[in-house]
This record gives C-alpha cells, sequence and structure tokens, in this order.
C-alpha cells in the first residue's frame, strides 16, 4: 500500500489532475473582469455616434432626462479605467448633438455615463460582437428628435427607416425620373465614397486610410459634375461618418439617380499589388476569385461600421429579385467606359469590368459600379493617392467615362 502512494508515477498523474482542475476552475469561476479598451466618437451633421469597445460583452441599461437633456447609461460590472477618465476630452465643440460626458463609479459594481445633449435625442444602442480588429461594442448613435431632412439629402430620414426596419417605406418603385437624362432634365449622379466613421477601409503601410481618401476624390469628382448644366450630382456621405450599405443605395433611389459610383481603394496582403479596377454587380457569381474576395471584404463594411439588428429587415432579397438584366448589362458598359479611361492615368490590375454580389451595387434601376482606386497596400500607389494630382486625375477618369457612357446612348436610351 505504501508503495503504491509513493509511486512517482501515480504522484505524478495526481498532480496533473489537480492542475487540470485548477485551471478549468479559474477559466469558469474567475472570468476575466469587464475593461473598456478604447472609446471613439464620431460627430457629423446626420447623427453622432459614440463607440465603447470592451474586452468582454457589456451589460447595460439606460434611461433619458430632460432639463437639461441627458442620457444616463449605467454599465454592470464595469469600473472606471484610465481610458473612460478622457472620454471628455474626445467631445468636440461643433458636435451638433454632444455637449460633454460625465462618466463615474455609481456604486461598486456599475459604472455610470451621463452624455449630456444640446438638443433632443433619439438614442440608439446597441451591441456588436467582435470582427476584423475591433472586440466587442456597445454603440450610442444620437438622433435629432425633430429631424431635419431636405429634399436634396434625405439621409436622415431614411436613416430612421433603416433604424425601424422599415427603409423601404418611401423609396420611389423606379428609380430613376421620367424623361431622357440630358434631354429632357438633367442626369442624375450619385457618388459614394465608401467606408466612413468607425469603419476606416483599408490603411496603407503610411498609416493612409482609405475612407480619407475616396472622400477627397468623390469631391473632386463632384466638383467636375457640378460645372456641367445637364448634370446633378449627390453625395451618400460628405463627412467622416458611417452609412450603411443599404442606406447608401436608399438614397440613390431615393433621388432616383441614373448612375451610382462607388469610389474606394483596394489593399492586399501582398503589397505588390497594384492597379485600377472597376466592378459591376452580379447575381449569378462572381467572375473570379479575386472579384469574390473583394465583395465579400467589402459587404463586411457593416459589420465593421457597426448596425442594428433592425435595420436588417431591409428587404435584400427583393432587391436581387427586382434587378434587370439590363441594369446589370449597363452597368457593364458603363464601367468599361470608365475602365478604358483610368487605364490612361494608372496600371490596370484587372483589363475587365470584373462582377461580384456587391451588396452596395444593387439598385434595381441604376446602372452601378465600384471603382477600386488603386492598391493602397502598395507603397507607391499608396503615395500617389495622398497627392492631390492623382485624385484629381481619378475624378476626371470617371467623369470622362460618366460623359462618353451617355454620349454612347447610356441609360438614357432605354427612359
Amino acid at each position: 500500500m505504501a508503495n503504491s502512494i509513493y509511486n512517482p508515477e501515480r504522484r505524478r498523474l495526481l498532480q496533473a489532475i489537480a492542475a487540470s482542475w485548477m485551471l478549468s476552475v479559474s477559466k469558469i469561476g474567475f472570468a476575466a473582469p469587464a475593461q473598456i479598451i478604447a472609446v471613439r466618437i464620431w460627430p457629423s451633421s446626420t447623427y453622432t455616434r459614440v463607440t465603447l469597445e470592451s474586452n468582454i460583452p457589456l451589460r447595460y441599461r439606460q434611461f433619458l432626462l430632460s432639463k437639461p437633456d441627458r442620457i444616463v447609461i449605467d454599465i454592470e460590472g464595469l469600473h472606471l479605467n484610465g481610458v473612460l477618465k478622457e472620454i471628455n476630452s474626445q467631445v468636440r465643440s461643433a458636435d451638433p448633438y454632444l455637449k460633454r460626458i460625465r462618466v463615474g463609479q455609481f456604486n461598486k459594481n456599475t459604472l455610470r455615463l451621463v452624455l449630456e445633449l444640446k438638443q433632443g435625442i433619439s438614442p440608439q444602442l446597441f451591441t456588436l460582437k467582435p470582427i476584423a480588429k475591433f472586440h466587442h461594442r456597445l454603440v450610442v448613435d444620437l438622433y435629432p428628435v425633430a429631424g431635419v431632412t431636405t429634399e436634396d439629402d434625405p439621409l436622415l430620414a431614411l436613416l430612421e427607416d433603416y433604424n425601424r426596419g422599415n427603409l423601404e417605406r418611401t423609396l420611389p418603385d423606379k428609380s430613376p425620373s421620367a424623361g431622357k437624362a440630358g434631354r429632357d432634365r438633367p442626369i442624375v449622379i450619385m457618388l459614394d465614397p465608401g467606408h466612413g466613421g468607425e469603419d476606416p477601409g483599408a490603411i496603407g503601410k503610411n498609416k493612409t486610410r482609405e475612407k480619407d481618401v475616396v472622400l477627397q476624390i468623390a469631391r473632386r469628382l463632384r466638383t467636375l459634375i457640378q460645372r456641367e448644366p445637364n448634370m446633378q450630382v449627390y453625395m451618400t456621405r460628405n463627412e467622416d461618418v458611417f452609412i450603411p450599405l443599404t442606406v447608401r443605395v436608399a438614397k440613390a433611389r431615393k433621388l432616383r439617380a441614373d448612375l451610382f459610383v462607388s469610389l474606394h481603394a483596394d489593399a492586399f496582403t501582398n503589397r505588390a499589388a497594384k492597379g485600377s479596377s472597376v466592378f459591376a454587380l452580379s447575381t449569378k457569381g462572381a467572375t473570379s476569385t479575386a472579384a469574390r474576395f473583394l465583395a465579400q471584404t467589402q459587404n463586411e463594411a457593416d459589420q465593421i461600421g457597426g448596425v442594428s439588428k433592425s435595420g436588417d429587415h431591409y428587404l435584400d432579397h427583393t432587391m436581387i429579385d427586382l434587378l434587370q438584366t439590363a441594369t446589370i448589362k449597363d452597368s457593364v458598359k458603363f464601367g468599361k467606359e470608365v475602365l478604358k479611361r483610368m487605364d490612361k492615368i494608372n496600371k490596370l490590375h484587372k483589363t475587365r469590368v470584373e462582377q461580384a454580389g456587391f451588396a452596395v451595387l444593387k439598385a434595381p434601376d441604376i446602372p452601378s459600379i465600384l471603382v477600386e482606386t488603386a492598391f493602397i497596400s502598395n507603397l507607391e500607389e499608396e503615395r500617389k493617392l495622398r497627392t492631390s494630382h492623382f485624385q484629381q486625375q481619378i475624378a476626371e477618369s470617371v467623369f470622362a467615362g460618366i460623359k462618353a457612357y451617355f454620349a454612347n446612348g447610356g441609360t438614357a436610351a432605354r427612359l
């Protein structure tokens, strides 16, 4: 009996079992405490977003107070740390909705955030699971109670409908206006600078952010179009703000656009990859593995930028059903005109218009293309993308493609 107790092998086995038991207890019984690892605030004229990023999911409750207007958010199991202490320093004086943020330990197990507001607010709070470089997030969107919308920019109203899960409520059955574009009425162009707000898009080695570059290019392209007497131009965003993909499409439909141009800057793990590309929609599978991969990454923009589940009720399958073969053919035709002009200013990564299931190109009656201006992951092209000269060249190339498309009939021929 004594020999069995002091048997070395038996002793090592018992030690291993004990260690395994302690490990399992520590994992189950001593879970990591909640901790805020980053705070970001994104103000815009449409709405302000506050994002709290944490190592584990947060449990919270919120309520509104008036005189003065403020939102109180209590978060369970959270304690004040250095990141939270600096949260108010991110509030900008020009923010139209958020005045300041106070934070404190309400009790030993609850942290309280008080968002002091500049006007009546309709808040949208939701959580996001980890994706890409982001951990768990609690998102606080601050929308004005008295939503101001104009015929030229229905974005706020569309976002409100999106948050209610009723985005199609006021959209026209057929997007383009009646009459021949360019003859009976102005040609309406919708420019879509990709990404924005919480979603930076691709980031170059020198920290160039896709969302910034494509916004600058879109503004340059808008200026060119505005000089044309027979054209009107709108943008899905003109600020560093996150707009869900389906809301971008909805804005184009609401304003009855004739063309939709989404601007991006590509990225790949191999920094040697370079060149410009143009993409159109496909409902029958991608034309290449690269096109399929790009569509998948671009379609993740909603998860990265952060959308509430209520917006998921947008009838995406209905949009696909409504797509007409003629619209996709026109998109490819339009894309070829742009690609031909891009070839004069930069190497082409693909010499033909590629196709895949891009969510942002799913307007049923609007020829739509996605332009990958250059590879921001390529050091040479990242440098070029930062220059006003190359940005202007891209804008002029897309503009020339727009004009050539309509000069050759384009959508106008079938309206």
